[in-house]
């Protein structure tokens, strides 16, 4: 064979050196994060799922249950998506964490980031394996080089790194990398087989596939591996993943024995949660069959934009951000006509053990997972999906770097000259790459922050603009200028009014817009929007307590400042048939029916209070009050004295 005259810099073939640029870079990029608070779906598997919370005694429960068991509290509601979620290990993570260090997030952020330092890393030695008998031509070295540095600068992947929740993503990815490596680091072995690389190659296997389910599709990866860059053939390179079966298994039976084995069954009724329904006659009926394939490959092609454009970025493509598409629209034909032919041409590519061919079928193999086509997901896309695939796309984009200039090289010899274009390349778009993501990075500081900005960005989406709204609604409640107060409850309710145009029989819209209501005093439009959420949902807990809670505040609200006491009884009596316990409902009844003049009823009602609040002092002095508007005061003052001794400053109270 030829000997390469291939020269270089010291720096460009110095393994460590780039590792170091890699991890700092990686470091450097997001740790503007540190300093973020919990956010969107940090909720789900740390703040308020009790199983995470309990620390190290909740890990028991986090193994036994689907993932989102312990935050929805009830069984059947953990399942809103079809097939259920079973990723217990990034939760046991996360247990681990508030057992050692509690609730803050700075920890959770840095290891966040660390992780996915070690991914860039491991994705550089990973390929430096792969292609250590191109080194010698340059081209290995550059190509490991481009792809980990592209990757790591890509801002689609904000969404998995500053996002806690992104754990179970950053893992999976990890865990499949460096099984790929140990695997292909047997095959290398002087031995043929080296038994502790299979053993290390199937605990990381082990690790990812319990950390998030698309670490299956690895398992077509690594014999694609073994097949382009060994001299294996197929059914040697099949027979060579084998081991990684043995993890895979154990998954799908533990995961079986927990939730079920299907990974797909009956998708949900719901348009939040099955995106390919839609409201016809007030009833969901499913897309067509081309409706919904054409919708599927135009989230495919954004997915194509999305890693040469990242911009703009939003962490929410639900209904009906991505509308519903048919084969009419000109962007789904093209996106048939490039995925069939990247299809075609990475088969035929990889056929001849082609690198670009390598890269093409696991963009499209790692993607296939997650598309809608084959299991739903429960969303039209998301940027996070692209995290595992993009190392494909930044490994063909380096390849294709290398061979563009490689066809440039007239004198066809191997000088570290035809490099530097392509690494000016790669070092402009890292460097552009790089400050996207950091200026990204600040959205996802907390939910308002992220809410506010992505919903200009995903204005027809539906639970964008409910959520937005929702948040917009509770700090309300925390802000003391009433002016501000105001406008931002009065914002809240145009997002949700944009919410409930978008989908039409969202019940939680109607429930916020119910709560913002309450809070504007129009008690009249906030019991309408309860009680459109009930005849949507006759058993929704929420509005049922809302508008019991809305009943009594309009009672109050026309009692003590309206003096309307017929309009205030009303509210009040429908506040107690809806909850008849209700310590301060049946207290303002006493009130209003003692102003009215019907002491008995007053004197019903107060001793009521009295039974279930023996112990307050003011229940017992109203009571005394009351009974001596009767004109018995005998037992007036006799009342009025217990309340005295249970509070001798009770008459001094307002």
């Amino acid at each position: 064979m030829r000997k390469s005259t291939f020269e270089a810099p010291a720096w460009f073939t110095n393994s460590t050196l780039h590792m170091v640029v890699i991890g700092l870079f990686a470091f450097i990029l997001y740790a503007n994060t540190l300093g973020h608070e919990y956010a969107l779906d940090d909720s789900i598997v740390i703040t308020e799922n009790d199983f995470t919370m309990k620390g190290f005694s909740g890990i028991g429960d986090i193994m036994r249950y689907d993932t989102f068991r312990g935050f929805f509290k009830v069984e059947g509601k953990d399942k809103l998506v079809s097939g259920g979620r079973y990723r217990p290990f990034t939760l046991v993570m996360f247990a681990t964490g508030i057992g050692m260090w509690g609730k803050t997030p700075l920890v959770n952020h840095l290891v966040n980031i660390l992780l996915y330092a070690g991914i860039g890393v491991m994705i550089y030695l990973w390929l430096m394996a792969l292609l250590g008998k191109r080194k010698e031509y340059g081209y290995g070295w550059f190509i490991a080089l481009a792809t980990a540095l592209l990757f790591v600068a890509h801002p689609v992947h904000t969404e998995c790194v500053a996002n806690i929740k992104g754990r179970d993503e950053i893992m999976a990815l990890l865990g499949s990398i460096v099984a790929a490596y140990f695997m292909l680091k047997s095959h290398q072995s002087p031995k043929g087989v080296d038994t502790k690389y299979i053993l290390f190659a199937c605990v990381a296997f082990l690790i990812a596939i319990f950390s998030k389910e698309n670490t299956i599709t690895f398992l077509g990866v690594i014999p694609l591996m073994f097949y382009v860059f060994t001299k294996l053939d197929l059914v040697q390179s099949i027979a060579k993943t084998s081991p990684l079966l043995i993890p895979a298994a154990i998954f799908i039976l533990v995961r079986w024995q927990v939730i079920g084995l299907g990974f797909g069954g009956e998708a949900p009724r719901e348009l939040m949660n099955n995106p390919y329904i839609k409201i016809v006659g007030n009833n969901y009926v499913d897309f067509s069959s081309g409706e919904k394939l054409a919708t599927i490959f135009f989230t495919l092609l954004k997915y194509i934009q999305l890693q040469f454009v990242p911009h703009p970025l939003t962490h929410d493509y639900y209904p009906r951000h991505i509308d519903i598409m048919t084969f009419a629209n000109w962007q789904v034909i093209l996106s048939v006509i490039a995925h069939l032919g990247l299809l075609v041409y990475g088969l035929l590519q990889a056929a001849k053990k082609k690198l670009i061919g390598f890269g093409i079928l696991y963009y499209i193999g790692t993607l296939f997972i997650v598309s809608n086509l084959v299991f739903a997901v429960g969303t039209n896309m998301a940027e996070r999906f692209l995290f595992m695939p993009s190392v494909g796309f930044c490994f063909v984009i380096a390849v294709l770097l290398h061979q563009v200039f490689a066809k440039l090289n007239v004198e066809k010899k191997f000088r570290f000259a035809q490099y530097r274009i392509p690494l000016m390349v790669v070092g402009t778009v890292t460097l552009l790459f790089g400050v996207m993501t950091m200026v990204r990075n600040p959205v996802w500081f907390n939910n308002m922050s992220l809410f506010v900005n992505d919903a200009d960005i995903s204005v027809n989406s539906a639970k964008l603009q409910n959520s937005v709204g929702g948040e917009l609604v509770t700090k309300s409640v925390e802000e003391k200028n009433e002016t501000k107060r105001l406008a931002m409850i009065n914002k809240a309710v145009g997002h949700l009014n944009r919410a409930i145009k978008i989908h039409p029989n969202y019940k939680n819209a109607y429930l916020l817009l119910g709560n913002a209501h309450n809070y504007l005093k129009q008690y009249e439009k906030s019991i309408s929007y309860y009680e459109h959420a009930l005849s949507l949902d006759g058993n929704y807990a929420d509005a049922q307590n809302n508008l019991a809670i809305t009943y009594r505040s309009a009672g109050r609200y026309y009692g003590e400042e309206k003096n309307d006491l017929n309009k205030s009884l009303s509210y009040l009596q429908k506040a107690e048939q809806a909850n008849p316990n209700d310590l301060e409902t049946i207290r303002l009844l006493g009130v209003v029916y003692g102003i009215s003049g019907q002491t008995d009823r007053a004197i019903s009602y107060f001793t009521k209070v009295t039974t279930l609040q023996p112990n307050s002092a003011a229940a017992w002095l109203n009571l005394g009050n009351a009974y001596g508007q009767s004109g018995d005061t005998q037992k007036a003052e006799a009342l009025r004295q217990k309340a005295i001794s249970l509070d001798p400053n009770v008459l001094n109270q307002k």
